[in-house]
């Protein structure tokens, strides 16, 4: 199977910038490599944020929406998200 990357050095935040085109109903900050329910903080609800390495898509942003996750950090490929990610993604 073969992947469709434009560029090996840019594949996170190409697919961040997907993830924004498509869904219109999340907030994604490319520089922080965080993706945010739009409607975030939802009332009554506990915010459910989550993170990994970039390396098997749909990353976690794809799981980022209603019933789901509330926020999401994309870390490099197959590296965690640093700290300072998480905080972001938290406090939004």
């Amino acid at each position: 199977m073969k992947m469709l990357i434009n560029v090996p050095e840019t594949v996170v935040p190409d697919a961040l910038r997907g993830i924004a085109a498509a869904h219109p109903e999340l907030t994604v900050d490319v520089d922080k490599q965080v993706v945010v329910r739009r409607d975030a903080p939802v009332a009554g609800k506990v915010a459910l944020v989550s993170g990994g390495g970039s390396g098997h898509e749909p990353l976690h942003s794809g799981f980022v929406g209603p019933g789901m996750l509330d926020a999401a950090c994309a870390g490099p490929v197959f590296t965690s998200p640093v700290p300072d990610q998480m905080v972001a993604a938290a406090a939004a």
